[in-house]
């Protein structure tokens, strides 16, 4: 090998190394951003917990709990809570309780509009009635020259426009977090439905556009 195939030698094996380094990236980061999602969360629920914590094991006397005692204990105790919560409003009084803390919280200027969207959203994914957020679609995003993924949230806007009845109302989600997103009134003719679950859409928009509703059924047929 003479001299000037060198430099080409080093070029080619350069290519090799950034290759090698972006493989081994792409292939770790799923697991990455996964244990980034949960050490979040735990520490969410360690910082509610923690006080609580404290005050118990003062006042049993024992010795303070490390990291993962609180994170256990956190978990467990967040568990019971929300079953306890769930068994509650399951009776009258609980509900009772439910709807006084939905007045409070609806008539405070602020408060109320963001905790009024949250319910109706999560009473409609609750209660699984009509099809809002079942229904995907493609509609031309943000220009008529492009095209995205967009989940129906509701037919038939009367009540912002006269002409209103024709427009859809469609809540297209943003990657690689869905849940921030635009809500834009189309008209139905440009409001395409499309043949995926609403999973197989999240799933395209959390990776970006990277793993397609084909790659998602390969990957279930293979299991």
């Amino acid at each position: 090998m003479g001299r000037d195939d060198l430099p080409e030698k080093k070029s080619r094996n350069k290519i090799l190394i950034r290759k090698r380094l972006l493989a081994g990236l792409f292939s770790i980061l799923p697991l990455g951003v996964t244990v980034w999602f949960l050490k979040v969360i735990f520490q969410v629920l360690i910082e509610i917990f923690n006080e609580p914590l404290r005050w118990a094991a003062i006042a049993l006397s024992l010795p303070p709990p490390n990291y993962w005692q609180q994170a256990i204990f956190s978990i467990l105790a967040m568990c019971c809570l929300l079953f306890v919560i769930g068994v509650l409003i399951q009776n009258y009084f609980g509900r009772q309780i439910l709807n006084w803390i939905d007045a409070l919280m609806l008539n405070i200027p602020g408060i109320k509009s963001v905790y009024g969207a949250t319910k109706q959203v999560m009473s409609a994914i609750q209660n699984g009635k009509g099809v809002s957020f079942k229904e995907v679609v493609i509609v031309p995003w943000p220009n008529p020259d492009s095209k995205t993924l967009g989940f129906v949230a509701q037919r038939g806007c009367s009540w912002a426009m006269e002409d209103g009845a024709r427009l859809v109302a469609v809540y297209i989600p943003t990657a690689p977090i869905p849940t921030s997103g635009y809500v834009v009134m189309l008209d139905e003719s440009v409001v395409k439905p499309l043949n995926v679950t609403p999973e197989q859409a999240l799933t395209w928009v959390v990776s970006g556009g990277v793993a397609t509703p084909l790659d998602q059924e390969k990957g279930q047929n293979s299991i």
